[in-house]
């Protein structure tokens, strides 16, 4: 077959635009196969599923193991503990020795609860307008959708790519990656390339695309207070002690509500401070405090910052926040009683040079010096992982930034998303960087009820990563 290579955005416009009822339809075929991994639902089937799509669109996919099944057709999915991780490969025809760009995405997706809050089934994958809706609509199947599909429109038009193209696709994102690193040690020669191109990316509510470079870290942990031995009558409080209380104590010295300050001694030393150059790049940055505010219905920030500042901490502000507390009756109506456990989870956002179990020592040290004592106050390590933040003069950042130019009205360039994932692991354990773009605005309701994905911008994600690939092509 004869190859020939996209060289504008016309050819870019004109492969999508074409094929947009089939984009759609391969996304609601993602959707409507559940795939949660916090329950363990459906994880191998949706591998299967992606993998089958994949090879089907001229992608080279097989699905790797850490704990090889004996046999696919005769094995049982629900005994599978560690979802496999979905592999594709495009090498290029006509520049085989050029550049090689990685798409990391996840197929897993949280949890539908609340169920009662959905307007439609969470699995539906219904559109409506300029919406498909179903969980994982947005995060991450749409993305996933709009990498698989560039690389097919340039196979179906060109029978080529320009560059080589790899695909790690993992169905454990949702729950912390436990699994990642394991995969990236062991299949290490299968995911070399040059540039990683993150599971996802922002549109802000101007059509503008936000580059993104970093990635905070977190640490998740888990607080338990045992009263006594069941839950008592509370008549008896003056003489039992309620754990709750003592939780309620204890979680008051971690944090100052008042100005937002982390109040565990010694959490900030090895916090690594932005440089001239991203303060800079902060101070570029545009942030639309009063739409963030209306979006989220709150009235002021935390600590009432300045622009600048807000922007600031949004990028480079460690957090300590309660995901979630339980103890005693919470129905309807009265149940008076002493409970017999309280408990807390919570995550800490972290950057930068603090690594999670060093944080998690220095949380565990700080509330022993308080006088808690292990059998007072149980704390366990949950999960984590540190953040990273891809320099600003890494070699493709101005690649992408003009690729994107030509397909959204502006490019907006953080040097890091508030959120986490494990861009560390891919600079620690394969030494390469990642830039994050993708096609997600706020309002898509991602881990919430009735998610949803907007195909125009489905669209136009598609387009651009067509140019990226364009592009590194021509990179020398």
């Amino acid at each position: 077959m004869t190859t020939t290579q996209p060289d504008s955005i016309v050819l870019s416009s004109s492969l999508v635009d074409e094929n947009m009822d089939e984009m759609i339809s391969d996304l609601q075929i993602l959707i409507r196969q559940p795939s949660v991994s916090a329950i363990n639902e459906g994880l191998e089937e949706c591998a299967l599923v992606l993998s089958n799509m994949m090879n089907k669109a001229g992608i080279k996919t097989e699905l790797l193991y850490l704990e090889k099944p004996s046999s696919i057709k005769n094995y049982q999915v629900s005994a599978l503990t560690v979802a496999p991780l979905v592999y594709g490969e495009v090498k290029s025809k006509s520049n085989p020795n050029g550049k090689t760009i990685l798409f990391y995405n996840h197929y897993d997706v949280q949890p539908v609860d609340p169920i009662d809050k959905w307007d439609e089934n969470p699995f539906s994958g219904k559109v409506e307008g300029n919406m498909v809706f179903g969980r994982g609509s947005s995060d991450d199947k749409g993305e996933i959708i709009t990498r698989l599909k560039a690389v097919e429109f340039l196979l179906k038009k060109t029978g080529d790519v320009p560059c080589n193209i790899k695909f790690l696709i993992e169905g454990e994102e949702e729950i912390g990656s436990p699994n990642l690193d394991k995969f990236l040690l062991k299949y290490a020669e299968k995911f070399k390339c040059d540039l990683v191109f993150w599971e996802s990316g922002y549109i802000d509510d101007k059509g503008r695309v936000i580059i993104s470079l970093g990635q905070k870290g977190i640490l998740n942990v888990e607080l338990k207070v045992n009263g006594p031995l069941r839950d008592v009558h509370s008549s008896l409080a003056v003489a039992i002690e309620n754990p709750a209380w003592v939780l309620v104590q204890a979680l008051s010295l971690l944090y100052d509500n008042n100005d937002g300050k982390i109040l565990i001694d010694g959490w900030f030393d090895d916090v690594q401070q932005p440089s001239e150059r991203e303060l800079k790049q902060i101070a570029k940055e545009f942030f639309d405090g009063d739409s963030f505010k209306k979006e989220y219905g709150i009235n002021t920030f935390v600590n009432d910052p300045s622009g600048f500042e807000q922007k600031k901490s949004l990028a480079t502000a460690p957090t300590c926040n309660i995901s979630g507390l339980f103890s005693g009756y919470a129905n309807e109506g009265v149940k008076t009683i002493i409970p017999s456990t309280a408990t807390a989870k919570i995550d800490f956002r972290l950057i930068p040079n603090m690594n999670p179990k060093t944080q998690f020592n220095k949380l565990v040290s700080y509330i022993r010096s308080k006088g808690y004592s292990e059998e007072q106050l149980e704390i366990s390590f949950i999960s984590g992982e540190p953040g990273y933040r891809t320099p600003l003069n890494n070699e493709y950042v101005d690649l992408v930034v003009d690729a994107a130019k030509k397909v959204f009205s502006d490019v907006i360039l953080n040097i890091s998303s508030p959120g986490t994932g494990p861009m560390y692991s891919f600079k620690n354990l394969l030494n390469v960087d990642s830039i994050c773009i993708g096609s997600t605005v706020l309002l898509n309701k991602m881990h919430s009820p009735n998610e949803f994905t907007n195909i125009d911008l489905l669209n136009k994600a598609t387009k651009c990563f067509i140019e990226i690939i364009r592009k590194m092509a021509q990179y020398k």
